[in-house]
């Protein structure tokens, strides 16, 4: 009886033993897939070339022509810049348009001039003293997140630097809020991979889709090289 006993007690011992390992294989199996998995998450959400962005010396955008090559003054009348409106100068640099949209907003009207870095926001300021330019004010932004307040803008600019901001979709749906009714955001880039400093106009207008974005019109005025592109966008 002893002998019966023991040899079925051994029995149940080996079939919670199988169940038993077959639990711990199959946790062990689970685990290395989600390894796998996550592993493999970070390459397919890579994101798309971006250029550095530029921290030089400032004054290489004070060239005299500018404003006559890109037309700056056709540019700020198709966004609906004028006296008493607000605007946004993104990745503002020296603030060579912040200067422009300043006097063409008046005393009524404002610009933010935005920037992510902060030497260049120093520099702005500096400026914005020696010129007496009462009605600009700077933002320092983050390369996710340009830190506009609610409803502060009827249009907004980013001259020669989309193909810069290191998270182009966040950024723009973060910027979203700051537009007023009827606001427009111009893009003026040219064409490229984005790590060459420019972009291709079909990728900014996918990119601008996703952030809740729809194209509104686009020009090819601004420079008349071929490659330039002058794009606004209106919220969805």
């Amino acid at each position: 009886m002893d002998r019966i006993y023991k040899g079925s007690l051994l029995r149940k011992v080996l079939r919670v033993n199988r169940k038993l390992f077959f639990l711990l294989f199959l946790l062990a199996a689970l685990t290395i897939g989600g390894h796998s998995q996550a592993v493999q998450t970070p390459q397919s959400q890579a994101e798309r070339p971006t250029s550095t962005p530029y921290s030089g010396d400032l004054s290489i955008f004070e060239y005299p022509d500018r404003a006559k090559k890109l037309q700056i003054d056709r540019v700020m009348d198709l966004l609906g810049i004028k006296a008493g409106k607000n605007v946004a100068d993104i990745g503002a640099g020296s603030g060579w348009f912040t200067v422009r949209a300043s006097k063409r907003v008046g005393p009524t009207g404002a610009v933010l001039a935005e920037d992510i870095n902060p030497l260049a926001i120093e520099f702005i300021g500096k400026r914005v003293k020696k010129e007496d330019l009462a009605n600009v004010r700077t933002v320092l932004g983050r390369p996710d997140d340009p830190m506009l307040p609610p409803g502060s803008v009827d249009a907004v600019l980013l001259l020669k630097v989309y193909h810069e901001i290191a998270h182009p979709v966040d950024f723009m749906k973060k910027l979203r809020p700051a537009l007023r009714e009827d606001g427009r955001v111009g893009i003026i880039d040219k064409n490229g991979n984005g790590a060459n400093h420019g972009l291709d106009h079909d990728v900014v207008e996918k990119e601008m889709g996703e952030a809740g974005f729809r194209l509104s019109a686009t020009y090819d005025f601004t420079k008349a090289d071929g490659q330039d592109y002058f794009m606004i966008f209106v919220a969805k």
